[in-house]
């Protein structure tokens, strides 16, 4: 047994002489310093970790900061919900898989936080698509009430311009969703096909007056002017929504619907544009590939304060026991604080009684 367990460390002695072997540095999540002391462990047993430069403590895992799950769980989590998979079956699979429960408010919590960045980020690009749009409308049950979802894409690359949620048909609905749908496009189309709703007709008129030709079809008119694509939209869109358990408001539902609609334009492929996503067919360069990309670039950077100026003396017990020194420091300070303000009272008192 001595024999093999020093051929082991042989082998990694010489695996580190010829670099094939390399210690990696624990690093701090928030501010990338290598300057870290150990800090007791978690619940768990799981090493924790101090960073002096930064005045925050961490594991040393994939997480980021804050978080109890992987980036690579979270962004499986996210991808199979958009993707079609309700949040029980999620909760159910992540059980099985990792032993652990899901908890219902952490989920939503991530999936809005996440949601809003993707949002945020789609809104900074334009596509390039083409003059033909086709617009319109189903219905939705959100509150244990029935809602207009007003959609609008372009015919040739399949991607959804923009998408409004209303209680109603009115003019005044369709007119914020061509609104909507100019300020993506950063253009004006040459055609609009749409069923044969009243509201479309002055809607485009107020939006983009006589530039825009208005055209009135149905599903099963000719392939030039039919509204087939829109509606095979809305087939997608209706399966989302089936399992959607968190439609409780307006407000959720268009936040919930805006961060599945750059799934859909980002990350879903589809068949009929040879397996691309309409962002690519549309020349849209977006930096992220899936929803890891989006999570891992929320990683905290914090710019480490400077350090204060010691003593040499000061220095050393900084160094030697920094969390400890902290508390010190900031312990003084308040106490302090509490004489003066005690002075301050009996001043105070001082000066009520000489008045009497």
């Amino acid at each position: 047994m001595e024999n093999v367990i020093e051929s082991v460390l042989l082998g990694v002695l010489k695996g580190i002489m010829n670099k094939k072997i390399q210690a990696l540095p624990v690093i701090c999540k928030y501010c990338g310093s290598s300057l870290i002391w150990k800090y007791g462990s978690s619940r768990k047993g799981i090493q924790r970790y101090y960073c002096p430069s930064c005045n925050k403590a961490f594991l040393d895992n994939t997480n980021l900061p804050r978080m109890s799950i992987s980036v690579k769980q979270l962004a499986d989590i996210i991808g199979q919900y958009y993707g079609g998979m309700s949040l029980k079956e999620l909760r159910r699979q992540f059980k099985q898989q990792y032993g652990r429960e899901l908890a219902r408010s952490s989920f939503h919590r991530w999936l809005g936080k996440f949601s809003k960045i993707a949002v945020r980020e789609a809104q900074k690009y334009h596509p390039e698509v083409g003059e033909k749009w086709i617009a319109d409308e189903c219905i939705l049950h959100i509150g244990g009430r029935k809602v207009w979802c007003w959609d609008i894409i372009d015919a040739d690359t399949r991607f959804l311009l923009a998408t409004h949620l209303s209680t109603s048909r009115t003019t005044k609905d369709a007119q914020i969703l061509m609104e909507k749908a100019g300020r993506v496009a950063n253009k004006i189309p040459s055609v609009v096909i749409t069923d044969r709703l009243q509201a479309y007709i002055d809607g485009i008129e107020l939006t983009w007056g006589s530039e825009t030709k208005h055209i009135q079809s149905e599903p099963f008119a000719e392939a030039k002017i039919s509204t087939n694509k829109i509606e095979r939209f809305h087939s997608t869109l209706k399966t989302r929504t089936e399992i959607m358990r968190g439609l409780k408001s307006l407000k959720t539902a268009q936040a919930l619907l805006d961060g599945w609609l750059v799934h859909y334009n980002y990350f879903r492929p589809h068949e009929s544009l040879d397996d691309k996503s309409p962002g690519e067919e549309a020349g849209v360069k977006f930096p992220f590939k899936d929803w890891l990309d989006i999570i891992e670039s929320q990683k905290v950077v914090i710019v480490p304060e400077p350090m204060p100026k010691l003593t040499p003396k000061e220095q050393i017990e900084y160094y030697k026991h920094p969390i400890s020194y902290k508390t010190r420091v900031k312990h003084r300070t308040k106490k302090r604080a509490k004489i003066r303000s005690k002075s301050e009272v009996q001043q105070s008192v001082s000066v009520v009684r000489r008045v009497r």
